[in-house]
């Protein structure tokens, strides 16, 4: 079936398989005795992504006050916010009762305008930070010590501005760290690294610096596609006598670091291989950096899942995930269908973060819930509608005539529309994904909000061509004043650990904003999209992130193992 995307601003074609159709199906829910059958998507899978993932702010947090015990919290939503947001022990307590904000469904309206009214009125939970010490600016993370402002950080201690870091220590600017790694800095793709800076994709690295795509090496500088190698420069094997005589690092100089990292850009253009796509222990798989999957359709980074259409960001500790659609962000669900934010679900359709839910539909920021339609901020409630309780016999029979309602109004099978999002565009993980102009957010009615910095007053703020070039120059006074970041004159702070770290791994101080950094390392990331090209060694078809007019010479699997091994 071919359909035009309904997003004005696409209007693109794409085609609704025989597949897509037969797996909406399956998740169609039953009430009662009914299947309410869910309808084709009526817009094109990179819009119904980006729709979703605009309900995602993970990065911007702001001290504000809890609505309800009045102390101070840090939260993704700003004080200026029209809806009550709790701290976390407020919102799970019994001092206060999610229903009393409960409201009858009328038929005079759309259902979206009634989630609007009640959005207004319901309260909703600050950030999920969950048994961590000293790590309150971490969201979506739980069981840190001493970590700051990092995001998916779990059971890692002394983490900054880093983002998915699991089971590490000591990590500093990094993006998806797993398993046991330490002391790393400016590093994207790793597992059981140690003691490096600057590198990607790469496992059971240790004294790397400046390296993409090595396993189980140690003790190099300036290479790629190295497996079990040490003492190499440029790919080139060295005596350790020789490599050591060598200045490998940067010497904790700023001005050796530029000259380090422009021959890494040259290297990773000129002289890396790369396979087309990282898929590890897959089966009738289409995406990228996809581990122990199967029949799984344009998806990307995600591990233990069987049955996915169009889905980012996923996995399970236990038995795989199954049988998704249209879903982001989520962890052991099955059964789901354009959900983003969602830990241990089943048999859900459109809903934003919201764990341990069953059999929802149209809920947001609700946990601990089963059975519940278009609610806000409940937990450990079922049979709710717009938050009110209602009876089991009850629910089942007022929500077929309030899903006949949303067919009527073309609602029934689609996210939550974009102007009902409390965030600015520009703050979202759409933004990572689909990058728009301040300029195309106003033109589509969206929000965009302006950074704003909340600094201290200090005695100064250091233009960065008065920092010393070197960290042994630098003394604790630079704790007493900001820095103004070198692209975006943002000021920024060096913290005690922070600079700690810089001096024990030897690395200058940053000239750039946190954010800077972080959208530095965002773009070193392929876009999640596929595009038909051919292997430039053996001129086979392959199916791939890079883009067919990039120059990086990208092979299919059998010449990259060839080459590698």
């Amino acid at each position: 079936m071919q359909q035009t995307c309904s997003n004005p601003w696409c209007a693109q074609p794409f085609e609704v398989t025989a597949e897509d159709l037969a797996f909406l199906e399956k998740l169609s829910p039953t009430i009662g005795d009914v299947k309410e059958s869910l309808p084709p998507p009526t817009r094109c899978p990179d819009c119904r992504q980006q729709r979703k993932k605009v309900w995602r702010n993970e990065r911007s947090l702001h001290r504000r006050t809890c609505s309800l015990c009045r102390k101070s919290i840090v939260s993704i939503y700003r004080e200026e916010t029209k809806f009550p947001v709790y701290c976390s022990s407020c919102f799970f307590s019994d001092n206060w009762e999610p229903t009393a904000t409960g409201r009858a469904f009328v038929t005079s309206e759309p259902m979206m305008e009634q989630m609007r009214k009640l959005q207004a009125a319901a309260p909703r939970i600050a950030l999920l930070s969950k048994s961590s010490e000293n790590s309150d600016f971490t969201n979506h993370s739980g069981n840190n010590r001493n970590s700051y402002l990092s995001i998916a950080v779990f059971s890692s201690e002394d983490v900054l501005y880093s983002r998915h870091v699991f089971s590490s220590r000591q990590i500093v600017d990094c993006t998806t760290v797993l398993k046991n790694s330490e002391l790393l800095y400016e590093s994207s793709w790793v597992k059981d690294c140690y003691n490096s800076t600057y590198l990607i994709d790469c496992s059971s690295a240790t004294d790397c610096h400046c390296c993409i795509d090595l396993i189980g090496c140690n003790h190099c500088f300036l290479c790629s596609n190295l497996r079990n190698k040490s003492y190499c420069i440029r790919n080139k094997q060295l005596t350790r006598e020789a490599y050591e005589k060598e200045k490998i690092g940067c010497q904790g100089r700023w001005s050796r670091l530029q000259s380090m990292l422009e021959a890494f850009a040259a290297w990773r253009k000129d002289s890396t291989i790369y396979r087309n796509l990282h898929l590890t222990n897959c089966d009738q798989s289409s995406g990228d950096y996809l581990t122990d999957c199967r029949n799984m359709v344009r998806c990307f980074e995600g591990s233990n899942a069987e049955d996915f259409r169009y889905c980012d960001d996923f996995s399970s500790q236990a038995q795989p995930c199954r049988d998704c659609m249209d879903c982001n962000n989520f962890n052991t669900c099955e059964l789901l269908y354009e959900v983003h934010g969602q830990v241990n679900g089943y048999g859900n359709i459109a809903t934003n973060f919201s764990y341990d839910v069953r059999n929802c539909y149209y809920i947001d920021n609700c946990h601990n819930c089963e059975n519940c339609f278009g609610c806000i901020g409940l937990h450990h409630k079922q049979y709710c509608i717009l938050n009110k309780q209602y009876t089991k016999e009850e629910y089942e029979e007022i929500l077929p005539r309030i899903i006949q309602h949303m067919r009527s109004t073309g609602e029934w099978g689609e996210f939550f529309p974009m102007t009902l999002c409390p965030f600015s565009y520009n703050v979202t993980l759409a933004q990572e994904h689909h990058p728009l102009s301040k300029e195309e957010v106003l033109h589509r009615g969206w929000r965009w909000e302006d950074p704003t910095d909340d600094i201290p007053k200090l005695h100064r703020i250091i233009p960065t061509t008065e920092l010393p070039d070197a960290i042994d120059e630098v003394t604790d006074d630079i704790l007493h004043a900001a820095i103004a970041c070198q692209t975006t004159k943002r000021p920024f702070r060096i913290t005690r650990q922070e600079l700690e770290f810089y001096r024990s791994m030897r690395l200058p101080l940053p000239r750039f904003h946190p954010d800077e950094r972080f959208w530095r390392r965002v773009a070193l990331q392929n876009p999640r999209k596929l595009w038909k090209r051919t292997c430039m060694q053996c001129s086979k078809s392959i199916e791939t992130t890079f883009a067919p007019e990039r120059p990086e010479k990208v092979v299919c699997e059998s010449c990259y193992l060839a080459e590698v091994y």
